[in-house]
């Protein structure tokens, strides 16, 4: 796509060709041949010019004389008064929540086109034992201005999103010379591939000398180490904005990712200070996982200390000796002959999914057909299941692989998601 720049002609070359600058610059910017340039016009002429962006810079395509009529209006030129205040470097706005009404949607636009006898519109409708009726842009109803002040709802979670950082991204690329502006910003939408597919899009549209690919990638591995690390402190800096607010798995991604960049030493602290957070937040939940499970086997829950056995709270998480053998023990006296058939084979379910299962021993075995034939099943997975029959213990079940879900990909190009 082309814009329009002034600029200004700084010597003629004897091949024919101009050097010009943005006009204001202290440096030439490109080359532009004397066939574009208007006649009479000489070095120091300050024209008019239609240019493009490409991966080798800016490309004069079209020169014409200023108008001078635009220059001698003052009412062209805006004058700024004072230091100039600098807003956020990224905008933020959030999809509105709950199901208020909106204008020109839902009763009111059915209402919207009639009219009563004396050619008035209708009003809005009041709600039994409701207040004066509430006109658009006064704000949220109180109902769900409660729900969002309280933090409860949809409204609420919507609201809670790790916010968006951009500033040391846009410091990498206030840095950079103008041909490697173009090839940085293909980095930062999809890295190396995107450098390529952007080559040969251009290639492929360009009518004279195509772009030299293997130039243009050299600059590319030269500036993916500045790109990455720039595109993570973005990340890591959202990741300290958030603090509480933050998913755990985010925050493990954002953790995981900093041993695939090359840190300074600013990255070095940051990612120190998120590591210690994240540490910090793991720790909390299994001590409150241990607590759960503890309690559960003191009150004498065994099916809902077994579930909360196999739901740690970190993948890989181990059960204390301790508490492993005093679940064991809980679970198999209450597995004894005398309980409902039905409770115990559903004790026997919790069993096998649990991580006890092998030293559980159950107390005995209900004599209905249904329980056997559960434990016959489950003799695999529980050996002394396979003695309370009289069979021989069968070899272990090989161990069952969740189903992986399809990873999440994290904001500005960053690896899948993992993690809780």
């Amino acid at each position: 796509m082309s814009r329009r720049i002034d600029i200004e002609l700084t010597s003629r070359s004897e091949d024919g060709t101009f050097t010009w600058r943005a006009a204001g610059a202290k440096q030439p910017k490109g080359t532009v041949d004397a066939g574009l340039v208007p006649a009479g016009s000489a070095a120091g002429a300050v024209l008019r010019a239609e240019v493009e962006s490409g991966l080798e810079g800016l490309e004069v395509v079209a020169l014409s004389a200023r108008s001078e009529k635009s220059e001698e209006r003052p009412g062209n030129r805006i004058e700024v008064l004072g230091a100039p205040r600098r807003g956020p470097d990224v905008s933020v706005s959030y999809a509105p929540g709950g199901r208020g009404r909106r204008t020109g949607e839902g009763p009111g636009r059915r209402e919207g086109g009639r009219r009563d006898a004396g050619g008035r519109r209708p009003g809005p409708r009041r709600a039994e034992g409701e207040g004066a009726p509430r006109r658009e842009g006064q704000g949220p109803a109180p109902e769900r201005a409660r729900g969002e002040r309280s933090g409860a709802g949809p409204v609420a979670r919507r609201e809670r999103r790790a916010p968006v950082s951009t500033a040391h991204r846009n410091a990498v690329l206030a840095g950079l010379a103008p041909q490697e502006l173009p090839v940085a910003e293909q980095l930062l939408r999809g890295g190396i591939p995107a450098v390529r597919q952007a080559i040969a899009e251009q290639n492929a549209a360009a009518a004279g000398a195509a772009v030299n690919a293997d130039a243009v990638l050299a600059i590319a591995e030269q500036l993916l180490p500045r790109v990455n690390l720039a595109n993570w402190k973005d990340r890591a800096t959202a990741a300290q904005a958030a603090g509480r607010d933050l998913r755990l798995r985010e925050l493990r991604a954002v953790v995981t990712a900093s041993r695939t960049v090359t840190l300074d030493e600013e990255g070095r602290a940051m990612a120190k200070a998120l590591r210690e957070t994240l540490d910090q937040r793991v720790k909390v939940l299994q001590d409150e996982w241990l607590a759960r499970l503890t309690r559960a086997v003191e009150e004498r829950r065994i099916a809902d200390a077994l579930a909360a056995s196999g739901r740690p709270p970190e993948p890989g998480t181990r059960l204390p000796a301790v508490l492993a053998v005093r679940l064991a023990e809980a679970a198999g006296a209450a597995m004894g002959a005398d309980v409902d058939p039905v409770a115990w084979q559903a004790l026997l379910d919790a069993v096998v999914d649990s991580p006890v299962r092998r030293s559980v021993k159950p107390a005995g075995i209900p004599d209905a057909p249904e329980a056997h034939e559960a434990a016959r099943r489950a003799a695999g997975s529980v050996p002394e299941l396979a003695k309370l029959l009289g069979l021989r213990i069968p070899p272990p079940p090989p161990r069952r692989v969740p189903p992986r879900r399809p990873p999440v990909m994290a904001a500005g190009g960053g690896g899948p998601v993992g993690g809780r």
